[in-house]
């Protein structure tokens, strides 16, 4: 029997900014397995955040192959979305924000909904789901804007999770949660990719990760120098060791 595509593929992919005068993804390499959880870190312009972004579909690839849940992303980046919940880094709302985090919640249904149409009960189940498994549904008709920074990035994690995403990607996810907020988010997650999910996560923070096998990769000038599964209790090391040979190469 023919094994699975992995529901990640990038294939000596270079990627660019606009108006860059060089690629800030260089030859880079990756095939993630539907259900993995992973690491991805490095030193801050290592090219992390853009690694999510040309998953993502977000920016041009300019040289290479990348293929997401089946999808070509050069040719069909709109229907990757569809499929990828993607949240931001340090993300934060205007105080004014005229939208309660239920409806904040709900724009994750979008892209099933589609446009110009209302939204069905499943979409409200989907939503209410999504902020249980958050513990915030006593939040839901509150402005959004009137939260914490906490707050917001749950209801933003709730949002993506809404969208019933086949595989999810964080960016800085425990930056504004405290150390309680962080081991909920975690254990989370291991419940998710223990359904399939593909979880990858940008973070400085290794500590708490669930207990579970963790593939981490490690960024360094736009290209990755290390890719490899481990426990997660050895995250921290293989990043830091990485770090160090990069100083003395």
């Amino acid at each position: 029997m023919t094994p699975p595509d992995p529901i990640i593929r990038l294939e000596s992919v270079y990627t660019a900014y606009e108006g860059a005068d060089r690629p800030t993804l260089t030859d880079v390499s990756l095939a993630i397995e539907k259900g993995e959880f992973v690491v991805i870190g490095g030193p801050n312009g290592a090219g992390k955040t853009t690694l999510l972004e040309t998953i993502n579909g977000m920016l041009p690839i300019t040289h290479g192959m990348a293929t997401v849940c089946g999808q070509d992303v050069r040719k069909n980046g709109v229907q990757v979305r569809c499929r990828v919940g993607y949240l931001l880094q340090s993300f934060a709302f205007d105080p004014l924000t005229p939208f309660t985090v239920e409806e904040v919640v709900l724009m994750g249904r979008f892209g099933t909904i589609g446009l110009f149409r209302k939204p069905k009960k499943e979409d409200y189940e989907a939503v209410q789901g999504a902020l249980s498994l958050l513990g915030i549904e006593d939040l839901a008709a509150r402005p959004i804007g009137k939260l914490s920074g906490g707050q917001q990035q749950k209801v933003l994690m709730a949002q993506n999770l809404a969208r019933n995403p086949e595989v999810l990607l964080l960016d800085e996810p425990f930056s504004n949660l405290d150390m309680f907020a962080r081991e909920e988010i975690n254990r989370l997650l291991a419940g998710l990719v223990g359904d399939g999910v593909t979880v990858l996560i940008v973070s400085h923070a290794f500590d708490d990760l669930p207990e579970r096998a963790v593939r981490v990769v490690v960024m360094q000038e736009g290209t990755i120098v290390v890719n490899r599964e481990c426990s997660p209790g050895e995250v921290e090391q293989v990043v830091r060791n990485a770090g160090r040979e990069a100083l003395h190469a």
